[in-house]
Parts: structure tokens; sequence; C-alpha cells
């Protein structure tokens, strides 16, 4: 809803409606320079995401940041070949930035890692980072990295590039992080490297007349079907989710 809101109201929003996908699937690599481990594919479709809903803002936006972007490996390609870096032209927008980023994989995680940085300067616009399932970033990921012939250690959500660039909220942007109790990363430590002590708060599950005001307004937007809706199945819908606002959004459909 506030990621609705915001967009609604012209703001930038960089939204992540599932965080745990940025810590499983998908090919990853470590990066020689940093000695971050890189996420290629991950990073293209972060890219692609962003623009779909902020394409006409984003070509309004000029860059601000021209220093090069490091090269990666390419999704099953490998390192390019006589180039190390991208520079982008004077006078690029941020459509300019994330459209290399889309076209070059090389260059994908180098973008979104710069697309952090030039978010944080942009002052024509109000600008939101909000990350659903934010638990998942403290916690290791699926990824495994070989230590020995028969052994592998669990890499850690802090040492991919693209978690490491965007998981602090030690900074003056706007960001929410949402947590989830359905990724089963277990129960997190109350104080939280890069977290401020007080930015956690603990958000109620719905009353019933919340929930019944939710359930209606499922009903206007045609997410239940009218002549299916009764007191009787909105009050089921609320007791099998226990209250749970995303439970219930997925049950409302099966009336």
């Amino acid at each position: 809803m506030l990621v609705h809101w915001a967009r609604t109201e012209g703001w930038l929003v960089f939204y992540v409606p599932q965080g745990k996908d940025w810590t499983h699937g998908g090919f990853f690599y470590r990066n020689t320079y940093s000695d971050l481990f890189d996420t290629p594919v991950l990073a293209g479709k972060v890219l692609q995401d962003f623009l779909k809903y902020n394409e006409t803002r984003l070509q309004q936006l000029p860059c601000q940041i021209f220093e090069p972007i490091p090269l990666g490996e390419g999704t099953g390609v490998g390192m390019m070949k006589g180039a190390d870096t991208v520079e982008m032209p004077e006078g690029s927008t941020l459509y300019d930035l994330i459209q290399t980023g889309i076209t070059h994989s090389h260059a994908a995680v180098g973008v979104v890692v710069r697309l952090r940085k030039e978010l944080s300067l942009v002052k024509d616009v109000p600008v939101l980072f909000a990350i659903d399932q934010y638990n998942s970033w403290f916690t290791f990921t699926e990824y495994q990295e070989p230590v020995t012939v028969r052994s592998c250690r669990s890499i850690h959500a802090k040492e991919l590039t693209t978690v490491n660039a965007y998981r602090s909220m030690l900074h003056n942007d706007m960001m929410v992080g949402a947590f989830s109790h359905s990724t089963a990363v277990g129960k997190l430590r109350q104080e939280l490297p890069d977290v401020p002590s007080d930015a956690r708060l603990i958000f109620p599950r719905y009353t019933v007349d919340e929930a019944e005001t939710v359930c209606h307004y499922y009903m206007r937007q045609k997410i239940i079907r009218r002549e299916s809706f009764s007191e009787e199945k909105w009050k089921k819908i609320y007791y099998l989710s226990n209250g749970n606002g995303s439970e219930m959004r997925w049950l409302a459909a099966f009336i």
C-alpha cells in the first residue's frame, strides 16, 4: 500500500517485492576486485523492474556521477575482453544508465550499485526505497563457495554485491524494510548491523474491523466476486490467515 501511494503521488520508488530473490537462485561468482559475490542475472532483472514503473521519470533525471563503472562477468559469457570499465557520457540520464546495465550483462551489477548512489543524489523528486522480506538480507544465502574438494561454506547475504549496496539504513534517504515471517530465515536478533536501533517497529495483524474493511475494498476492486461475497466468507479468510494481510489478499481470490 505504501509503494502504491508513493507511486501515485509521483515519488520515485525503488521497490524490492521479494528480498529473498536477491539471495536465492541464478548465476553467481566472486568478483576478484571487490571480493564480494556478483549476481548478474538478478541485477538485470532488478533494473528491468525498476525501469518498468519509473521510465518516464528516469528520462528526466540526469546522472550526477561520471566515474567509470566496473565491468564483471556477463551471464554465461565470462569477462569482457579488452575492457574492465564503462563510462557514461556527459548529459546521460538515469534511464540511459539503466539501459546500459540491461543491454550489457557485464555492467548489470555495477549499474545496480551505481544506481543506489545516484538515487541518493536525486533532489527533484522524493525517493523511496521499499524492501519486502528485508530480514532475508541478514542471514545466509543458498549460494555456497567450495573450500576444499569435499566441503563448501555458505555465503552470507552481506557478501553479495547487490545486497551490500542496498541493505544499510544508516543514511538520510527514505527507506522502509518489511520483515516476513514466511521465508524461514529464523528469528533475528533485535539489534541488526546497518540498521538504527530505533528503526524497528512491530506492526500488528489486522483486527476484525480492519479485515472487514479490506475485504469490502477487495470486493469493490473485483478481486472478490460480489455475488460470492458474504460475512461468513470474509470471516473465514480472516481466521484462516490469522489477520495476516498478505495471506488475506491471496485467499480473497478463492472466494
